[in-house]
């Protein structure tokens, strides 16, 4: 039987676990809530340059050391720097998780931030840079963040740019680190044959280098949502195309409703924009809708990628099917979407990595591991209604956010994207 236990440490460290006693293996790791939204206004990257630098050498160990130590016992460990939080995480055999929690603490306390890995790390980075610019699906959902958040860290790419990577010093990121990596906003998570007891000695002992109380307050600048038009031309085959809304924040009432609309409008194959839209239409090969919640905010928001002599045809469907969700969703769309979400949570628990991330997330977000069944009953209890109303207040009473770039040439202008998404047009198209 899985069973998920939570310990605080006096040094305000929280360590959680949950056993999965029918495995071999464990996934662990530290989830840091602290992401690329917590730097400076003149620390831009900072946060996903230290992510890579905890990797370059600690007092005890060389970066090769680090890469193969874990992989002579045949683990993996690796990291990520998102929005809100930063991860480091390893998957192991159970006899060997003391040796990854010993690197990952070593890595997170004593890095050694050395000048020349510092300057080969931002060379890699700058590469990392140039391949994201060449991939332009990539670039038009930076470029929307940035438009949805104008002038906020919260809308900056997470990788920075070429003059902020190469700008910062050791120093710069050992105060980031010290500002941000302390025991009050750090969770230790591990899943799959792991013993909470012993566990929590485990990390008690070697994790007792961290930082209680930040340097200097962390950074928390409150998001302001402000939409806008972003267009970039380019001489490529396809035009991505992104529409979108201010959506709801973790916390709210509406979270999970606004999962459940993005789900039935675009969040697999029987959805409402892949059926009308690419099987109906044959306007593009792709289209989605996706939700994505921060602490504070979140964002709505319809992917389409096709060529750029559908797009004046394109753009009216996808508003048109907006307009529609606010006026009529049937019962049998909540149920099925209910389902996916549903099978999707409980598939990600036979995955200790997923499972370890899942908690860790619920940890941050909430203060505690989330029952499944309040998951349950939270979905349970969306209606009709609810949905209606929540699509009329998304779609038609926020400013839209889009970003475009390819062949944009036969793209609508803002102004008739907004034209079509006004309560005056949705009511005109029911009588």
């Amino acid at each position: 039987m899985m069973k998920v236990e939570c310990t605080r440490l006096a040094s305000g460290l929280t360590v959680v676990t949950e056993t999965m006693p029918h495995l071999e293996s464990v996934a662990l790791g530290t989830w840091i809530k602290s992401g690329s939204r917590n730097e400076t206004s003149d620390e831009h990257g900072i946060a996903h340059l230290l992510e890579h630098m905890a990797f370059k050498g600690t007092a005890r160990r060389t970066a090769r050391q680090i890469a193969e130590e874990i992989e002579n016992v045949g683990g993996e460990v690796n990291a990520a720097t998102s929005t809100e939080t930063t991860s480091y995480y390893a998957r192991i055999l159970k006899d060997d998780v003391p040796l990854a929690v010993d690197i990952l603490a070593d890595i997170l306390t004593e890095s050694s931030f050395d000048e020349d890995e510092l300057e080969r790390e931002k060379n890699v980075i700058l590469q990392e840079i140039g391949a994201a610019d060449d991939v332009p699906d990539d670039v038009v959902f930076d470029r929307f963040a940035e438009t949805a958040f104008r002038d906020q860290t919260v809308g900056r790419p997470i990788l920075g740019t070429p003059e902020t990577v190469m700008s910062f010093s050791a120093d710069e990121i050992r105060a980031y680190l010290g500002r941000n990596y302390t025991t009050d906003r750090m969770f230790v998570v591990a899943a799959g044959a792991v013993d909470h007891d012993a566990f929590v000695r485990q990390v008690e002992r070697r994790f007792d280098g961290l930082p209680v109380l930040p340097a200097a307050p962390p950074v928390n600048e409150t998001a302001r949502y402000t939409g806008g038009d972003r267009r970039e031309e380019r001489d490529l085959m396809d035009a991505q195309v992104l529409l979108g809304f201010e959506g709801k924040a973790y916390h709210a009432r509406d979270f999970y409703c606004s999962q459940i609309l993005a789900n039935i409008l675009g969040g697999g194959m029987s959805s409402r924009l892949f059926q009308e839209v690419r099987e109906h239409r044959g306007l593009c090969y792709s289209v989605y809708a996706f939700h994505w919640g921060f602490s504070d905010t979140g964002i709505f928001g319809v992917h389409a990628a096709t060529g750029g002599e559908n797009l004046p045809e394109l753009m009216p469907v996808i508003v048109e099917e907006l307009r529609k969700a606010a006026d009529h969703i049937d019962g049998q769309e909540i149920d099925r979407a209910r389902a996916q979400i549903c099978a999707q949570l409980l598939m990600g628990q036979e995955s200790p990595a997923a499972r370890a991330g899942q908690i860790a997330r619920q940890m941050m977000l909430y203060g505690r591991p989330i029952p499944n069944g309040e998951l349950m009953e939270r979905l349970s209890g969306i209606t009709v209604e609810r949905l209606t109303d929540l699509a009329g207040r998304l779609f038609f009473d926020t400013t839209p956010t889009l970003s475009a770039i390819g062949p944009l040439g036969q793209l609508a202008p803002m102004d008739e994207i907004v034209t079509g998404l006004s309560r005056r047009t949705a009511r005109a198209a029911a009588e």
